[in-house]
């Protein structure tokens, strides 16, 4: 045999693996292994370990911890800390990774950076880990040997496709911190839409949940935290609350919390006590209609106070937005702008007014629940003699929650 022959089995196996795959086949591949990793992120990791917002059967748990063990290297306890303290230190200095505070460059290009550096903090991980899995596979494989399953993958890889399993085992190496640690983290608090007006920066990036498994929906998750379904909107689609509903249709998952959907009662004549509960627990879509009926009143008093005022029109254009914003956000120099448009439009300056006082309704905790209903149904009397019409109109949707 010559030298020649013997080698040839050899660079056979370098340049196409055990599987001879075309680059169509490799590519397909990739996306559905990328894809299956980034379903166990949003679907385990974050929805089931992070917010306890659905219960996974042991199958799809001990999977998807497998599967991003050895497509990963995370650990459960240290992912779950770093994003339950995201949460509750959301755009301070103390959030892990917030593009408010440290800019959206670093967020973006160096997040993976930014979640090693936060899981070796100690006090991290063991003020918000609590309550992730501690069995002996966690603790002696998962754990301890967390490089293990990545180098894995990379001969597995390699055997499959020879010398070009090396790029897609780069790719999965990539694809969470480029998709959650840069996109979610970094533009998801930075650009985009939002459905309603939280107390972060948060935003939905696109209203289809596809590439990143819904976690593009990101101003829906920031407000109803612990809902296992990230869609809000009827257009919006969350593939992750597909994958979980199909789980639940085979008993492999049971979902504990979703978020409310507000009913009403269009015979309602006085609000009551379920109205003001309704109101409440809905807080956030009721915030969201209000700002919508400003958009409404600001379309109509707008040619009034360019008439009435030398005020530019970048100064105009961001008040709208101004105008959309929870009240107790702004700062003093946007509520002096907002200031100077309503010595033009005392319906907007009512409409602001009013709204700060719609959202005291929820946060005087030291109010009885009828002295709150008092207020509620204060408020309704005046909105709905007011004057103004699409006031009137949200009034009475209001006391018709129910």
């Amino acid at each position: 045999m010559s030298l020649t022959s013997g080698l040839d089995p050899v660079l056979d196996f370098l340049l196409n693996g055990l599987t001879h795959a075309t680059g169509w086949q490799i590519f397909i591949y990739t996306l559905i292994v990328t894809h299956i990793t980034i379903a166990g992120v949003t679907i385990f990791l974050h929805r089931c370990q992070a917010h306890r917002a659905l219960d996974l059967h042991a199958i799809p748990s001990h999977f998807f911890r497998f599967w991003l063990w050895m497509t990963t290297g995370m650990v459960t306890k240290e992912w779950a800390a770093i994003h339950r303290k995201h949460h509750a230190k959301c755009e301070t200095e103390e959030d892990p990774h917030s593009p408010v505070t440290r800019g959206i460059d670093k967020v973006v290009y160096e997040g993976a950076e930014l979640y090693r550096i936060e899981a070796r903090n100690t006090e991290t991980v063991e003020k918000y880990g609590h309550g992730t899995p501690d069995d002996w596979i966690e603790r002696n494989v998962y754990t301890k040997h967390s490089a293990l399953g990545v180098s894995m993958l990379l001969v597995i890889n390699i055997m499959l496709f020879g010398v070009l399993g090396l790029s897609v085992w780069a790719v999965q190496m990539m694809w969470i911190p480029v998709t959650a640690a840069g996109i979610i983290n970094g533009i998801g608090h930075y650009w985009g839409y939002r459905n309603f007006d939280c107390k972060d920066a948060s935003t939905n990036i696109l209203p289809w949940g596809i590439i990143i498994g819904g976690e593009e929906l990101h101003n829906n998750h920031h407000t109803y935290g612990t809902s296992a379904k990230l869609s809000s909107k009827w257009y919006e689609f969350d593939i992750g609350w597909m994958y979980i509903t199909i789980l639940s249709f085979f008993g492999l998952a049971k979902v504990k919390k979703v978020a409310p959907a507000p009913r009403f009662d269009r015979e309602k004549l006085v609000a009551d006590l379920d109205t003001l509960q309704s109101i409440v627990a809905n807080r956030y879509d009721v915030m969201a209609k209000y700002a919508l009926s400003l958009r409404q009143v600001w379309g109509d008093e707008i040619a009034n106070i360019r008439a009435k005022s030398a005020l530019e029109k970048d100064v105009l254009k961001s008040s709208k937005k101004l105008l959309q914003c929870e009240p107790a956000t702004l700062e003093a120099e946007q509520q002096q702008q907002l200031s100077e448009i309503f010595k033009y439009s005392d319906t907007l300056k009512t409409m602001h007014e009013m709204r700060t006082e719609l959202a005291a309704l929820w946060e005087r905790s030291h109010s009885s629940s009828d002295q709150l209903l008092a207020q509620l149904r204060d408020w309704c009397a005046r909105a709905e003699a007011s004057g103004i019409r699409s006031l009137e109109q949200f009034s009475l949707r209001l006391r018709s929650y129910a």
